[in-house]
């Protein structure tokens, strides 16, 4: 009998908060009203708040979607457009891709059905390079914008050009933050009118409404004295919150994959020491490079007995809402791309965060009752932080936006009506790179058909150039499989309990002497022809088999668009051509210079890189095959800065003679 006192055995939760219950549904009438009498909705509201999942399904019901029109909503992250998708679909009880649907680079899941589309910005551009006034929709909602990626400024900019010549238009753009004026004056342009004039702020344009968020408190500790390293630290707070404190799952902030791949590890050896009747701890990483399926386990819930571990990225911090979680663990840090006009190389740093940032982080433990947030720093190190963080489009490399925003027909891109305009050098660095990879003739025009072909294939630049010069050398398929390879942010290589050497092992039996592009293409090959069907090869040969499932996908994508140009893709090369024939191996490499001519380095005595420019030392990053290998110039697909040094990984050798060859504008001869 006693069991039927105890309500968890006869009650189960709900799946999802019903939407009645959410803070935003308070405010259905008045967001409806506003949207209908202003071309402009800027809705400001804690992340969690419903403003995602809800808003686009009131639209939905009051009629916007009438006639065959779409509601888009974008996102920065290609994990939030999937799962926000998913949420809605569900709450609508529809299937995905029918009336709710995603569309996110290499997948499209939606169909004639579709009324509801969430898509990342940068795929919204890319729909209008075919349909300049974004004509399909009705309302179009900009989530995340103060997040400012790159795309989401570009895309506010084009959204107030076609603003002019469709009034019916809707924009809503969704921000977490104290953004939302300089959203609206950006609007506004000159009407957005000075309160005390007896008019209000964003005159006939917009308006802006702010939704409260349920928030509980959340109690914010410091460290006494800085950190020596923050992973240790932040490790040994799980165990210190698991056994001190109450019932709650834990969301860790981290910079980056690696990291967190490392601290879910050491979290899982930690916790199988435990005492075995202590409550057990389930950690999960969370990162961009994830498959959709890895992605989804975190919002699963929370098994009995067991804590939750969450360690994100900070695609956690606005993006992606977890519940349960009621204590957050913030290192203080982010990644962020950084790129310098004077060397030409973008890198990727841990940077310490803004005040927003550690506002926002803080505020996901407060979600479903008080919580506390660990701060893996001093409330001295907190006050020197920057209030904002730098929007993207100021600090990196801006080749993809001129030359996106050229294939737009914005061929003036230095008047181009940005939300934070970039710096001049920025700009004319990316029109030399351009230039020299053909993408730009003498007047800063796209090229036909090599610019618009580069810009549609929606690849960076150097990575467009290499595809499309691929046929002239002969090896296009191959360079296809190399192209897809390049675009897979998930792990390749999976890492197994015999650890470091038995991935070597592994490794070596696709080791090409040329270099991890060569490499990547004998796996590519091998997984065609062993692999497909068969995922017990991939784990026998400890690769990912679904990384490589993608990969197929991704090669098939992207040889349409090539198809469309009318290059002829050979579709079943001689498979060991590439690896034993000496002179294909050599078209290949030369193809690959004649776009990556610009990540050039020669080899120092001490087995370090120094970039042509000869500024920076680069060093050979541990996954590279060329990791210890003697080369004397290579080229390299990218950059990372890990603590004191900088990496080059994805690395090719190369003769110094082709860089003249291929890029003569680029490297006079000295």
């Amino acid at each position: 009998m006693a069991d039927e006192l105890n309500l968890s055995s006869t009650f189960i939760p709900a799946l999802y908060k019903p939407s009645s219950l959410l803070s935003i549904a308070r405010y259905r009438e008045k967001l409806l009203y506003l949207i209908e009498a202003f071309p402009v909705t800027i809705v400001v509201g804690q992340t969690g708040s419903g403003k995602t999942t809800q808003l686009p399904q009131f639209l939905d019901q009051a009629g916007w979607t009438a006639d065959g029109k779409v509601i888009g909503v974008t996102q920065p992250r290609r994990v939030a457009a999937t799962t926000v998708a998913r949420r809605v679909a569900d709450e609508m009880r529809c299937k995905l891709g029918e009336e709710v649907g995603y569309s996110i680079r290499f997948e499209d899941v939606t169909s004639a059905a579709t009324r509801i589309k969430f898509l990342t910005d940068g795929l919204l551009l890319r729909e209008a390079l075919v349909d300049p006034l974004l004509s399909r929709y009705s309302v179009i909602m900009v989530d995340e914008a103060h997040e400012r990626s790159i795309s989401t400024d570009i895309l506010l900019g084009i959204l107030k050009k076609i603003m002019k010549k469709r009034p019916e238009l809707r924009i809503i753009i969704s921000s977490a933050t104290l953004q939302a004026e300089q959203f609206l004056r950006f609007f506004c342009g000159d009407k957005a009118i000075i309160e005390g004039q007896g008019e209000e702020l964003g005159g006939d344009v917009g308006r802006i409404i702010s939704l409260e968020g349920r928030m509980y408190p959340v109690d914010i500790l410091f460290l006494e004295s800085p950190a020596e390293e923050y992973v240790e630290r932040a490790i040994k707070t799980v165990f210190d919150i698991h056994s001190q404190e109450d019932e709650g799952d834990i969301l860790i902030f981290l910079t980056g994959r690696e990291e967190i791949e490392q601290t879910v590890q050491m979290i899982s050896e930690r916790a199988a020491m435990l005492h075995p009747k202590a409550k057990s701890l389930l950690p999960l990483p969370l990162y961009a490079g994830l498959t959709t399926e890895q992605q989804m386990y975190i919002f699963e819930p929370t098994p009995e007995n067991t804590r939750k571990v969450v360690v994100s990225t900070n695609i956690a911090e606005a993006s992606v809402t977890i519940d349960g979680v009621v204590f957050v663990i913030d290192c203080g840090f982010v990644k962020i791309r950084a790129y310098n006009p004077k060397t030409g190389i973008e890198t990727l740093t841990a940077t310490p965060i803004s005040k927003a940032s550690a506002t926002q982080r803080a505020g996901r433990a407060g979600r479903t009752k008080p919580g506390k947030c660990f701060r893996l720093y001093t409330q001295h190190s907190y006050e020197a932080l920057p209030d904002m963080g730098i929007p993207e489009i100021q600090r990196s490399n801006l080749a993809p936006v001129v030359m996106q925003l050229k294939a737009l027909g914005i061929d003036n891109v230095v008047r181009f009506d940005f939300l934070s305009p970039p710096p001049a050098e920025l700009m004319t660095r990316a029109l030399e790179l351009l230039y020299s990879l053909g993408a730009v003739d003498d007047y800063a025009k796209l090229t036909k058909p090599t610019g618009y072909r580069m810009a549609e294939l929606g690849v960076e630049p150097m990575l467009a150039k290499v595809l499309l010069s691929a046929s002239s050398f002969n090896c296009l398929s191959e360079i296809l499989s190399i192209a897809a390879m390049l675009s897979l942010q998930g792990s390749l290589w999976v890492q197994h309990d015999g650890g470091k050497d038995e991935t070597e092992g592994a490794r070596r039996k696709f080791a090409v002497e040329e270099g991890d592009h060569m490499t990547y293409l004998n796996v590519y090959q091998a997984f065609i022809t062993n692999g497909k069907k068969d995922s017990k090869w991939c784990r026998d040969n400890l690769l990912n088999y679904k990384s490589l499932t993608r990969a197929v996908s991704v090669r098939a994508q992207l040889k349409r668009y090539l198809e469309r140009f009318g290059l002829e893709v050979d579709s079943n090369p001689s498979i060991s051509s590439a690896s034993t024939d000496i002179n294909k191996a050599e078209q290949i490499r030369r193809c690959l210079t004649t776009g990556y001519f610009a990540h050039a380095a020669k080899m120092q005595p001490d087995g370090s890189f120094r970039t042509v420019s000869g500024g920076l030392t680069l060093h050979t990053h541990p996954s590279s095959l060329m990791f210890n290998r003697k080369a004397d110039w290579v080229i390299f697909h990218e950059i990372l800065e890990t603590g004191e040094k900088t990496f080059i990984r994805d690395i090719t050798k190369i003769e110094r003679s082709w860089l003249v060859e291929y890029a003569p504008e680029y490297y006079r001869l000295s």
